[in-house]
């Protein structure tokens, strides 16, 4: 089998950039709302979220809450989404989708099916890599970086061990 050596498309100073700066986005497009809840795609979805939350509370006056959604990623058709507590009450709120990678738009659409039955004020999606093979009609409000892929090539993001952050691609 042929192992192919990752190559490093974003070092880990490169990545607090790109969440930093969308955190000011975020802040920019929603500055007149009282509050905001991330919902992060379990996994580095998640624990970007929990970056963006991070920033967004040092920059912004609004309130920042937390959501994790749960649910297999590998489902080809709608699967059951959990929260990682019970009730969590979005309703007139601006709910802003996070996940790591965008790549067909299906998990994300598959993340959005909660927040449909539900009046919420928007309902935004960030992502920290965009790689350009829409086959769902999902498109990121926030991108850190758009990366244009081949459809064998694999981008990893590595955002929850400090030791190996970065964007690989392979």
């Amino acid at each position: 089998m042929n192992h192919v050596q990752p190559t490093l498309i974003l070092n880990a100073e490169q990545i607090h950039q790109k969440i930093r700066r969308i955190a000011f986005q975020i802040y920019e497009n929603n500055f007149e709302e009282p509050a905001l809840l991330l919902a992060g795609i379990s996994g580095e979805g998640y624990v970007l979220a929990q970056a963006l939350a991070r920033e967004l509370q040092a920059i912004a006056p609004f309130s920042v809450s937390l959501l994790q959604l749960n649910f297999d990623k590998k489902q080809v058709a709608q699967p059951i989404v959990q929260f990682d507590r019970p009730s969590a009450d979005y309703t007139d709120t601006v709910v802003i989708v996070v996940d790591d990678v965008l790549y067909t738009g299906r998990t994300l659409a598959f993340s959005l099916q909660p927040f449909l039955s539900v009046p919420v004020r928007k309902l935004q999606v960030a992502v920290l890599i965009d790689r350009n093979h829409p086959r769902y009609p999902v498109a990121a409000d926030y991108k850190g970086y758009e990366l244009s892929t081949t459809l064998t090539e694999h981008v990893d993001v590595v955002l929850s061990d400090e030791n190996r952050m970065g964007v690989y691609l392979r």
